[in-house]
């Protein structure tokens, strides 16, 4: 991982791991200073309130309306869960002693990725090295590569075992369907097996003053180049609305990369690192308070990145997995 992602990196595990404590004097629990509290922490701090045309105050009048000093821990839970839902990010929760608030984003939109489909009558043997669930296809012409989460940890020593297992291949597929995201830093040590050269792949910037539009300076978002064992040939990366967080992330930077091309569905957004924080009953939260922004200056990250190809999965036939046929035809005959 480059130094700048690094750093940034850092200083984004810091500020989120923030906890507020507070004194007898401080701690609250009136449903209206909790409310309060949390929509004016979001009020300073969110990212993407001009990008989504959120009317914050708007929601700030709906929601506190459905509260009183009297309302339920049950009952304030739901009205600042709702608060949270208007901003349409699932890197916004809620976290209380007896539920936690979400957007869902994935379930806005059709699925395109079956597991049975893909283990039943594709890879019915396929090998599960470290991370990675993989094999060869089309007679040994493809090399698939499965990889479900960024939380799962990258050992080098098994990534440079699959990179090196379809050396001979004319083309790999990565597939990223339904990988919620996880570490930023598997990101960028996947990323660096599919180059030969360093590559700038966008910038974060964070949300830094009061005004919806305040920003720090863009802080860079770059590509380095892995010591092991490298794979450039052409690489289809499988994505959809369940690639979320450091997955979508993925996806910007592999647009940076001449030999990838994305396919699938569009990302389901993410872009956005959150903060977090604890409001004034000892509940915590946390939003999204910085952007990704690819190197045309397009903010795709938060809404989802749309793919190079479009291809959706059929459900009427489990049989076989259109997206995966899609990929492979495109390393074969494009």
């Amino acid at each position: 991982m480059t130094r700048t992602l690094a750093f940034f990196v850092l200083f984004l595990m810091l500020s989120g791991c923030e906890k507020v404590l507070f004194n007898d004097d401080q701690a609250s629990t009136n449903p209206l200073v909790n409310f309060d509290y949390l929509w004016n922490e979001v009020d300073r701090k969110y990212s993407y309130f001009e990008l989504k045309a959120i009317d914050w105050d708007e929601a700030r009048v709906t929601y506190r309306n459905m509260l009183n000093e009297g309302s339920t821990e049950e009952e304030l839970f739901e009205v600042l869960a709702q608060l949270l839902n208007v901003l349409r990010d699932d890197h916004t929760n809620l976290f209380s002693p007896f539920n936690v608030s979400r957007y869902n984003i994935p379930l806005q939109h059709p699925k395109n990725f079956n597991a049975r489909t893909l283990q039943e009558h594709y890879l019915p043997n396929g090998r599960i090295t470290g991370a990675f669930f993989h094999d060869f296809l089309a007679e040994g012409e493809v090399g698939y590569v499965r990889y479900s989460s960024f939380s799962s940890n990258i050992s080098a020593g098994a990534l440079s075992h699959v990179i090196n297992r379809y050396a001979d291949t004319r083309g790999m597929v990565v597939d990223l369907r339904e990988n919620g995201g996880g570490s930023i830093i598997n990101v960028t040590t996947l990323l660096e097996r599919f180059t030969d050269v360093s590559l700038q792949a966008g910038f974060f910037v964070t949300r830094n003053g009061p005004n919806h539009n305040d920003f720090g300076a863009p802080q860079n978002f770059r590509v380095g180049v892995a010591d092991g064992v490298r794979y450039t040939k052409p690489v289809v990366v499988l994505v959809d609305r369940g690639s979320y967080s450091a997955t979508t992330m993925f996806a910007v930077g592999a647009r940076a990369f001449q030999n990838i091309t994305l396919m699938g569905d569009t990302t389901g957004g993410g872009g956005g690192l959150p903060n977090g924080g604890q409001l004034p009953n000892g509940w915590t939260y946390r939003f999204s308070v910085s952007q990704l922004i690819d190197l045309n200056g397009n903010n795709y990250a938060e809404n989802g990145l749309p793919p190079d190809v479009v291809a959706s999965f059929d459900w009427n036939d489990l049989t076989r997995d259109e997206v995966l046929d899609a990929a492979i035809d495109h390393l074969l005959n494009d």
